[in-house]
């Protein structure tokens, strides 16, 4: 009785020690994790005018998280499990890089007609200011939503340029850094304005042309790696149904888990190296 009290005890007291050194890791690893993901991704939500909670963000990773790892678990196993999890600790991060290049898109498929009845405006005897102010309110999101936050920063006493150029940090478009550049240089020089932005317009109009033909010509490129990297799953999937006899010796042991792992990783180079190849830059 009394060395099983003493055994308790003992064990009671290492799991003590033990809890305040991972309590310590875990809190440091809490930190680390909203330094790198919660905060990168509050401030590009905030950039696309979405203000959400921190703790709002973190019930969504962990949700999401919990969802895919009961999914993966139910539908192959822990192994799938765990990938899914992992998968679901940074889907919310991965969908806000997603809504805000997609984001990034429209607005530069909107700048360009901007541009033209901004030049048109200026030819008509409109300030600058008047121009970006007329044309964002006939626009639409997220043309208008940038466009109206520059004509409030002006009107509060900002300058033209500053703010031209922390529209274009915020925004995130390579085009309307070009914009914001050229019309930075032209105000200091005194060159024409309206011509300025015909250019740029243009200019804009070409590289969308370019970009939609490179974009057709590596379309069979892209379908082969999807193909060719969803095809082992497929086959696993199916042999799954059809023979599952097959399949089950490979999550009996440790050799077919490293297996799973290998033909994962050559699956993923190859996708990433396919991906890669026929990625133009224009």
């Amino acid at each position: 009785m009394i060395a099983s009290s003493l055994v308790f005890l003992l064990t009671a007291a290492s799991a003590a020690l033990l809890t305040f050194p991972a309590f310590r890791v875990l809190r440091k690893a809490f930190q680390q994790y909203q330094r790198r993901y919660v905060a990168p991704s509050l401030e590009a939500l905030g950039a696309m005018f979405l203000f959400v909670e921190p703790r709002q963000l973190v019930r969504l990773n962990l949700g999401a998280l919990v969802v895919l790892a009961a999914a993966g678990y139910a539908l192959a196993g822990p192994f799938c499990g765990a990938g899914a999890a992992v998968a679901g600790f940074f889907a919310p991060a991965f969908a806000v890089r997603f809504y805000r290049r997609r984001r990034v898109r429209r607005f530069d498929a909107q700048l360009a007609e901007a541009l033209q009845q901004m030049a048109s405006a200026l030819r008509a005897g409109l300030t600058l200011q008047q121009a970006v102010d007329q044309v964002g309110r006939e626009s639409a999101a997220p043309l208008r939503h940038e466009f109206g936050l520059f004509t409030r920063e002006v009107k509060l006493g900002l300058g033209i340029d500053a703010a031209l150029a922390g529209m274009a940090e915020r925004v995130g478009s390579e085009d309307l850094e070009l914009v914001a550049i050229s019309t930075s240089i032209a105000r200091q020089l005194g060159g024409n304005l309206g011509e300025m932005l015909e250019v740029v317009a243009a200019t804009i109009r070409e590289r969308f042309r370019l970009e939609g033909r490179i974009a057709a010509l590596t379309s069979q490129g892209k379908l082969q790696g999807m193909i060719v990297a969803s095809l082992p799953l497929l086959v696993g999937m199916f042999l799954q149904s059809y023979r599952p006899d097959l399949i089950e010796p490979m999550f009996e042991g440790a050799f077919g888990y490293v297996l799973l792992s290998a033909i994962v990783l050559l699956q993923a180079m190859g996708f990433l190296v396919i991906r890669r190849i026929v990625a133009v830059d224009v």
